[in-house]
Formats: C-alpha cells, structure tokens, sequence
C-alpha cells in the first residue's frame, strides 16, 4: 500500500459508507471470507478463513483494528519473502514493494497503538466473548487460531507452484485488507484511522487489478478474481 501518494486526497472521502453493507453482502463468507478454491496443486484452501471481525464499535475498537490489521500486514510480508528474487513478470519486484510498504504500516500503527492505549498489553488482543467494547477488561489475548486467520497465509507454496500462490494468494489478502478498511470506516471515528482505511481501499484496489494482469499473463482469468470489486468504491 502507498498512502503517502494519496494523502491529501483522501481526507473527507469516506461519506459514502452507505456502500459498505451491500458490498460485503456480495463477498463468500461474509466477514469471515471463507469459501476460496485452492492454489494449483493444492490439495485444500491456500489462504482462505482469514477472520475479518474485530467486534463491535467501541472505546476499544481501534485498538481491535490495529491489532487486527498487523497480524494481516504481517502476513503480507510473510507471503511477500517467497518471491524476493522472482524477475518474472515483475512478481519479485511486486513483492519487495508490498513488503516495504506494509512494514512502514506496521511501524506506524504501533506508534498510534502506543500514544492511543498506553495501558493495553503488549500482545495483540481481540474482544472476548461477552466482553465490553469499551473497556480493556473487555478483551482478551489473540489466539494463535486468530493470528493464522488474519495473517492468511495458510500453507507455503513450492518452488514450481509460488508465483501463482503467491498472486493468488495476495488478492485474497487484499480482499480480506478491503472488508477490514470498510469495517474501520463503518465503526471508527478517529480521523487517523478513518485516513488509513481509506488509503488501504484506494492502494489495495489498484493492487488487485494489477495482480489480475499479472495473472493473466500466467494464463488465469478466474471469476473470483473479480468478488472483491463491489469493495472498490468508497
């Protein structure tokens, strides 16, 4: 993602959030964004069950939703470090920049996670069930179940079959990205998050229609690269 290229267009942009419930409704699974068919060669789902609630709105919320989305950064970069040195069809390169620009994310929403809740633990934490959504007693350890759910990576690619793992497999990625940011948008009422959320709709969108090219390159044209395009406006 490159917020820096579309941060002072963005400010005021997210009015349209009548959009959001329609376009989820739209997507498999719902918020939990189940349903995907498998990598070639795979024997099940590479990258499906990412598990996309952090819970209800609240004094807590954005701390859910960072907490949420560097768990699913961070299986950005994961994903990303399979293909460091494929020159094929830009796909090396591709990687290197998401990696660059999700770290810098992840760098950045620990800073807004410190100033915002500097009494909350140093693990990432989820809302417990039944907990209270505005208040730290309310929440409770991310499970490992939920870190694998976010980071969405699922199993590892081999040699032969990591490019389309891995451009497949980021699209979803950058799927799950679309429905987190337009909960955030939906829930949050801070305007640093409401920036962010609208920047990830704006950078990742572009990045799926590029992944799309990339893909058709390798000869794929899949109906479910295009589930997430109800997503797309904000």
């Amino acid at each position: 993602m490159r917020l820096s290229r579309f941060t002072a267009t963005l400010i005021g942009l997210a009015s349209a959030l009548s959009m959001v419930a329609p376009a989820l409704a739209q997507i498999p699974g719902g918020m939990n964004h189940e349903g995907h068919e498998g990598m070639p060669g795979m024997a099940a789902p590479a990258h499906a069950g990412h598990a996309h609630d952090v819970g209800p709105a609240g004094a807590t919320y954005d701390l859910r939703f960072i907490d949420g989305m560097v768990q699913h950064h961070t299986g950005a970069l994961r994903m990303s470090e399979f293909v460091f040195d494929i020159g094929q069809s830009g796909v090396g390169a591709l990687g290197k920049a998401i990696w660059r620009d999700q770290a810098g994310e992840i760098r950045a929403m620990g800073l807004w996670r410190k100033s915002w809740y500097p009494q909350a633990p140093v693990y990432p934490v989820a809302l417990a069930s039944g907990g209270d959504p505005n208040s730290l007693s309310g929440l409770i350890r991310m499970s490992q179940t939920q870190i694998d759910g976010m980071r969405m990576i699922g199993e590892g690619p081999t040699r032969e079959n990591r490019v389309t793992w891995f451009l497949e497999g980021m699209l979803h990625h950058h799927g799950g990205a679309l429905i987190m940011a337009h909960d955030a948008l939906a829930k949050s009422t801070n305007p640093t998050i409401r920036r962010f959320a609208t920047g990830v709709i704006v950078a990742q969108r572009a990045e799926i229609i590029q992944l799309r090219r990339m893909l058709a390159l390798e000869g794929l044209r899949k109906p479910e690269y295009s589930q997430y395009d109800a997503l797309f406006s904000l």
